[in-house]
């Protein structure tokens, strides 16, 4: 089997099931590059999911893993009802995920609807207001055009008196319409900020999320080009979480997650640090101004943090650890190479025992088997 089909199936840490007869650690399953792919494509979708009504991510995650353990082991026949009701979910889902994206569109559309019909109210009181100034002022025309100094001095009279007081009522609205402008537009500022920020934090654990970490990537290694300072990327995921899943419930995982955030948030504290949940019980923390050297040590310290740890829920003790991959930025490289490279040190961490980190080597540079 081809070392990305093997990583790929490893990846999903499933017990695949060990005949009866046999002993030991259950047999990485063989697949056909078809399957694999079709894998890939389901594990990609599972990393990049939100929180959806009628589709909660945990839910939805576990029914794509599913999916992805029968394509492993079906036979032929298996495959072909798997693939039905794979089809079935799909077109489901992806309904009610444009549902969601296109309401949420529509929300940041009432947004600034409600902003711009506040602002063409006030434009249609100035309207009627100068309406009032152009029939005074035809007044005053039509008093000249007389040739009667009593009309003359009575609409002169009368249209400045209009005026002073047009003037003063201008005034006092405009001052009135400056304070009703200036709070809308913190109201239009404070809800697009809190509809910007839940599209990019991940809906259970508060950390940021994948979108937001793409975004994030590009903006430091802009910078990167510019100050040329160093720049870390820890990719870490929970030891054996789909065991904790299966052991204690989704519940008890989803608990996991949260405090395996709250604590990582508690390790990589600096301001200009940056966690993300990329999908599942993967992470990304990226360390700007920070080489290999200091991101091993606060990498350290965040593991230390986490193993001696014991996590108290609904009267269960539940200990866990964590596997990582540190690769520093090199000059000139890409978001993708850095990515891959700190996610091949995460994958030897993981192949080589867990619960410890790996540095990334450099670009180039291929291990051997």
């Amino acid at each position: 089997m081809k070392q990305w089909m093997k990583k790929l199936v490893e990846q999903f840490d499933m017990d695949w099931g060990t005949p009866s007869s046999e002993k030991g650690p259950s047999p990485t399953p063989s697949l056909t590059e078809d399957r694999a792919t079709l894998l890939y494509i389901l594990d990609v979708y599972n990393k990049h999911l939100f929180e959806i009504q009628n589709h909660s991510v945990r839910k939805v995650r576990a029914k794509l893993d599913t999916f992805a353990k029968e394509l492993v082991q079906a036979d032929s026949e298996a495959t072909e009802k798997t693939l039905f009701r794979l089809r079935q979910f799909i077109s489901s889902y992806r309904i009610d995920e444009y549902t969601y994206v296109q309401n949420t569109f529509d929300d940041f559309k009432r947004i600034i609807w409600d902003f711009a019909d506040h602002l063409s109210e006030e434009a249609q009181v100035e309207d009627a207001s100068q309406a009032d100034i152009n029939q005074s002022l035809e007044g005053l025309r039509e008093a000249v055009e007389s040739n009667s100094i009593e009309e003359l001095r009575a609409r002169s009279r009368e249209f400045i008196n209009f005026y002073l007081k047009h003037q003063n009522s201008t005034n006092e609205r405009r001052s009135k319409r400056m304070e009703s402008i200036k709070k809308n537009l913190t109201t239009v500022k404070k809800q697009l900020m809190e509809a910007n920020q839940t599209m990019r934090r991940d809906h259970m654990t508060g950390a940021h999320n994948r979108r937001s970490y793409d975004e994030q990537v590009r903006r430091y290694l802009q910078l990167h080009d510019i100050d040329k300072d160093p720049m870390t990327l820890i990719l870490l995921d929970i030891d054996f979480f789909k065991k904790i899943n299966d052991a204690y419930g989704h519940d008890i995982g989803d608990f996991v997650l949260k405090e395996c955030v709250r604590l990582l948030q508690e390790s990589f504290s600096r301001e200009e640090d940056f966690l993300a949940r990329l999908g599942g019980e993967e992470f990304a923390v990226i360390l700007p101004g920070c080489n290999a050297e200091a991101a091993t040590k606060m990498a350290d310290e965040a593991m230390a943090r986490i193993r001696k740890e014991v996590f108290v829920h609904d009267k269960l003790e539940i200990r866990f650890t964590i596997s990582m991959g540190i690769a520093e930025i090199t000059q000139g490289e890409n978001a993708d190479s850095w990515y891959k490279r700190a996610d091949e040190a995460l994958y030897e961490s993981k192949q080589t025992g867990r619960n410890k980190y790996t540095l990334a080597k450099a670009p180039g540079i291929k291990r051997v088997a």
